[in-house]
């Protein structure tokens, strides 16, 4: 078994023994996002910690994604319980980078991609730069953000 998913069984107990109800009802939900994601597919698996952290990283960004929906929505005390739930299942995942990080990130790959094709690349090359962004920030930093930096760098 995954340390991720051990961990999060470990947090359940805790979380029901203290009668947490906002931990025990968001922990739940990892561990069930996990059990789905290991049925997936043809095959049952095991998901490795990297895959697990892929999908705790989607479900914050679930999180996020429908606050920023109640937020435009008038309705700030959904959105606080998102934000409240992806804050919790943020403690599961590596430390995430800054925009500052990523933006640095952002300018060194802008630079490679400037020196493999010998001028400075246009939107067309967005894709070219991002396959270098990727796999630098995977699980430590947000994609869209990455893509609004990338933008606005080629911009």
């Amino acid at each position: 078994m995954a340390a991720i998913k051990t961990r999060l069984k470990t947090e359940l107990v805790v979380a029901l023994k203290a009668h947490d109800e906002a931990r025990k009802s968001t922990v739940r939900m990892a561990l069930a996002a996990i059990a789905n994601e290991e049925v997936a597919g043809k095959v049952a698996r095991e998901l490795s910690d990297t895959e697990e952290q892929a999908v705790l990283a989607k479900e914050v960004s679930k999180r996020k994604d429908s606050a920023e929906a109640y937020t435009a929505g008038n309705r700030p005390e959904l959105a606080e319980k998102e934000l409240a739930e992806a804050a919790i299942l943020a403690e599961y995942l590596p430390q995430q980078l800054s925009e500052a990080e990523i933006a640095a990130i952002v300018t060194e790959e802008v630079a490679a991609v400037t020196a493999a094709l010998g001028e400075k690349p246009t939107m067309r090359q967005m894709g070219q730069v991002m396959k270098g962004v990727t796999p630098r920030i995977a699980g430590r930093g947000d994609g869209k953000t990455a893509a609004a930096l990338v933008k606005a760098a080629l911009g």
